[in-house]
């Protein structure tokens, strides 16, 4: 069952390591504004891309298994046919959330998550909720 946007304050209150896997280099994409945003709010984002050695000036690391210290929040910025797989490297990097950004809705990796413990959260913009439920900012 997806969080409820309750549960979701709740992840924000206190995320914890947000790795952002399929951060990106572009500064157009959601996948480098979203995580640019939340290091600006000064969350514990960590850049998870195979191609990229530094985004945010954050060093970037190819996979989930190779970020340093315990991971809370797997952010999904991947099309959903890998989340599947991606919930499952979370389960093993011990997350405790699945959080799939707007666009991304996968039952399977939902139902993987759920399974291994996880909060997950679908097709939902971390950005958007922070701003629009933490700092009542449209």
């Amino acid at each position: 069952m997806p969080a409820t946007i309750e549960e979701m304050l709740a992840i924000l209150a206190d995320p914890g390591t947000i790795a952002t896997v399929g951060a990106s280099t572009n500064p157009e994409k959601p996948a480098h504004s979203v995580p640019a945003y939340l290091v600006e709010q000064e969350f514990d984002v960590r850049p998870v891309n195979p191609s990229a050695t530094d985004i945010l000036g954050i060093r970037t690391v190819p996979s989930l298994d190779q970020v340093d210290g315990p991971v809370t929040v797997v952010q999904v910025f991947r099309p959903a046919e890998e989340a599947p797989d991606i919930a499952r490297q979370a389960i093993e990097a011990g997350a405790e959330v699945l959080w799939l950004q707007l666009g991304i809705v996968s039952d399977e990796a939902a139902r993987i998550a759920e399974e291994g413990g996880l909060t997950v959260v679908m097709n939902a913009c971390m950005r958007a909720v922070h701003k629009k439920h933490v700092r009542n900012t449209p």
